[in-house]
C-alpha cells in the first residue's frame, strides 16, 4: 500500500484543481458541487443508509478496485458502518465535511484531505451543515469483504458539530 501513497497524494492535489488554502477552506455551493471533475452522478441508490440526499458517480471498478465520486448535500451523512476485511480510503475533493470513528471526536475535512479507514472500524462521514461535500471513496479490495450498515448518526450527535 505504501507504494500507492504518492499516487493518491498526487491524485488528490490534481482533483482539488490547485486550490489555495483559503479556497479549500470555503464551503461549496450546490452549483460548485454539480461541476465536480468526475461528474455529479445520480441520486444514491444506497440512500436508505443516509440522512439527507447524496449522489453517486462510479469512476471505476477496474482490477477490482471500486472508486466512486460521492457528493453530499448540506447536513447529509451516512449511517455508522463497518467495512469488513477491506478498508476504505476517502479523497476529499470539494466542500467541508466530517469523518468520525466510534468513540473518537469527529474530524473536519477539507479538499486535499485523505482518510485511511482500516478494516473493522465503525465510522461515518458526510457534509457540514452549511456546505456541499464531495469525496472519492476507494474501496480497499479484500477476499470476502463486505460492508455492514448500522444505526443513523443522530441529529443530536450531528448538531453538536460546528
Amino acid at each position: 500500500m505504501k507504494k500507492f501513497l504518492p499516487i493518491i497524494l498526487t491524485t488528490t492535489v490534481l482533483l482539488t484543481g490547485g486550490q489555495t488554502m483559503a479556497q479549500s477552506e470555503s464551503n461549496a455551493t450546490e452549483e460548485q458541487a454539480k461541476q465536480v471533475i468526475f461528474g455529479f452522478g445520480e441520486l444514491n441508490p444506497y440512500g436508505k443508509y443516509f440522512t439527507g440526499k447524496s449522489y453517486l458517480k462510479p469512476i471505476t471498478t477496474t482490477n477490482g478496485v471500486p472508486m466512486y465520486n460521492v457528493t453530499f448535500e448540506p447536513k447529509c451523512r451516512n449511517n455508522w458502518h463497518i467495512h469488513h476485511k477491506g478498508g476504505q480510503i476517502l479523497l476529499v475533493t470539494q466542500g467541508r465535511g466530517y469523518y468520525q470513528e466510534w468513540g473518537k471526536p469527529a474530524q473536519e475535512l477539507h479538499p486535499g484531505d485523505v482518510v485511511n479507514i482500516p478494516p473493522e472500524t465503525k465510522h461515518w462521514h458526510g457534509a457540514a451543515k452549511d456546505s456541499w461535500f464531495t469525496h472519492i471513496a476507494v474501496e480497499v479490495p479484500a477476499k470476502d469483504g463486505s460492508n455492514e450498515w448500522l444505526e443513523r448518526v443522530s441529529d443530536e450527535e450531528y448538531n453538536k458539530l460546528k
